[in-house]
């Protein structure tokens, strides 16, 4: 298959590109190749882990599952040798958010796989399903929803051509509804009520604002779905599309067979079988729920869309950007002060990069945005605005940003000023504390540098930097005595860092 795209890497041509997805359900690998304006994809690699049956009553991994799971991983992650970090992207969905004291699981899922593993939150997995069911549509039909059940929640969207305008991820999926609803492998019409009855419920908060929003085309993505057209249309019940009618006579057929044992279909995959009355239901309830009276199939879902936003992020179009940007105009940060302290904050990280051991294109990337919404907890309050915006970043939708990187970000906003608070760092991932310390040293000083938001403030700054020690120098003359605020400041800041063994000296 090739699919038009943008050409990627600073112009290179004929480069592999990999993207990861650890559903609920299943575990997915796609390699694509990126030629010019094309995108072929080269491989696919797909195994049914079923990560969501394996947590027990505390959500946490059965042994055994985590097992299966890290085998699975190891193969893929064999394919993926000799693919750059940076041109691959894996990320974790609806059983890695829910997992109880996952860390040690997603440690030794990174190292099986030999890759990072972003753990996404449900609107970044709707963001990035509609963007890769649509990608290339065109123009015709512009108004979409997009409908993708997975193993342990379900994304509805709306949107208009290429942009998503209503997301939302719903606690759905064809493996934990099965679990409640079917767990023993008996269909029965009774059973199949109440199961679909509980997904409309479940749905029932978004129906209204999406029914009015209307639609010009239903797309319904991922192997849910898709099993559920197939044998519709083996049974002669529909063609390219399914219809409410068709899904009607499929639950009869699944009520009639009487248990997923006898799900004998020849267009149903065996894998899919033991999850096919859960999905099913879910899938009569968003029919139900939204009105559907017809619905296009796509084998297009969340891979598809992490191959063209990791193409995105390689060709310079990084919607992260775009996402620190709104908010900042969102939160009326001051954008001239903002962009002095970023300025300030990556001309010390240049200097001090290698010293200190720091990757250095996330960290500018990472530094630049907390530099750039540092001050967003001002529209709350003035007191404590640094403890507001880590909360606001925390807990606000973040297009682009996987749940670590926001937990990223908003620890260094909150170390930005005042005591550093080394609770900020508790739950972020260990590889990680050491780095957001340092960090969030670098934007201190920057922050400092620039609190008296002089107008064009360059200040005159040479940065030597040792394992535990910063000096920090002046090549104008006499320039620290002039601003007398920022001499005060940062001999007090020398006082802060000390209790963190860090030795901070004015030259």
């Amino acid at each position: 298959m090739a699919v038009r795209g943008r050409k990627a890497g600073g112009g290179e041509h004929g480069f592999e590109i990999a993207a990861v997805d650890l559903g609920s359900n299943s575990f997915h690998m796609m390699v694509a190749r990126s030629n010019g304006g094309d995108i072929q994809v080269v491989d696919r690699l797909r195994e049914p882990v079923r990560l969501a049956s394996g947590l027990d009553a505390d959500k946490r991994l059965r042994p055994d599952v985590a097992l299966r799971a890290l085998e699975c991983l190891q193969r893929f992650g064999q394919r993926l040798r000799g693919i750059p970090p940076e041109r691959v992207r894996a990320v974790g969905t609806n059983t890695m958010r829910r997992m109880r004291r996952g860390a040690d699981f997603h440690a030794a899922a990174e190292m099986a796989l030999g890759h990072g593993i972003e753990i996404i939150a449900g609107l970044e997995e709707a963001r990035l399903v509609y963007g890769g069911v649509t990608h290339g549509m065109g123009r015709g039909r512009p108004k979409r929803l997009v409908v993708d059940i997975g193993g342990g929640s379900t994304e509805v969207i709306i949107g208009n051509q290429a942009t998503p305008k209503l997301m939302e991820s719903v606690s759905l999926g064809c493996v934990v509804h099965t679990q409640r609803f079917f767990e023993d492998g008996e269909i029965t019409r009774t059973r199949f009520r109440r199961a679909r009855l509980a997904a409309r419920i479940e749905l029932e908060f978004l129906e209204r604002q999406y029914r009015e929003s209307g639609w010009d085309l239903a797309i319904g993505s991922s192997g849910t779905v898709r099993g559920v057209w197939r044998v519709m249309r083996e049974q002669g019940w529909c063609e390219n599309e399914m219809t409410a009618s068709g899904l009607e006579k499929v639950i009869d057929l699944a009520i009639d067979r009487g248990h997923v044992d006898r799900l004998d279909f020849p267009a149903l995959r065996e894998d899919r079988r033991p999850v096919f009355p859960g999905g099913l239901a879910v899938l009569a309830g968003v029919f139900d729920s939204l009105g559907v009276q017809r619905m296009e199939t796509s084998e297009r879902a969340l891979r598809e869309g992490l191959i063209y936003d990791l193409l995105g992020r390689l060709s310079d179009h990084d919607v992260r950007d775009e996402s620190v940007q709104a908010l900042a105009k969102r939160y009326g940060c001051d954008q001239e002060h903002a962009a002095g302290v970023e300025r300030t904050a990556l001309k010390i990280l240049d200097q001090v990069a290698r010293p200190w051991g720091l990757e250095p294109k996330f960290s500018a990337m990472l530094l630049g945005w907390a530099a750039r919404l540092h001050e967003i907890g001002l529209a709350i309050s003035h007191a404590s605005y640094h403890k507001h915006g880590e909360y606001i970043l925390r807990n606000c939708d973040l297009q682009g940003f996987s749940q670590t990187d926001q937990k990223l970000l908003a620890a260094l906003v909150r170390l930005h000023r005042g005591k550093f608070a080394l609770t900020s760092l508790d739950d972020l991932p260990t590889t990680w504390a050491e780095p957001v310390r340092k960090l969030a040293v670098v934007l201190r000083i920057a922050y400092i540098l620039h609190r008296s938001r002089g107008e064009g403030l360059k200040p005159p700054i040479r940065v030597t930097a040792q394992r535990r020690s910063v000096d920090l120098a002046f090549t104008q003359k006499r320039w620290l005595d002039k601003h007398p605020l920022t001499r005060a400041e940062l001999e007090q800041e020398i006082e802060a860092l000390a209790a963190l063994q860090i030795r901070l000296r004015l030259q």
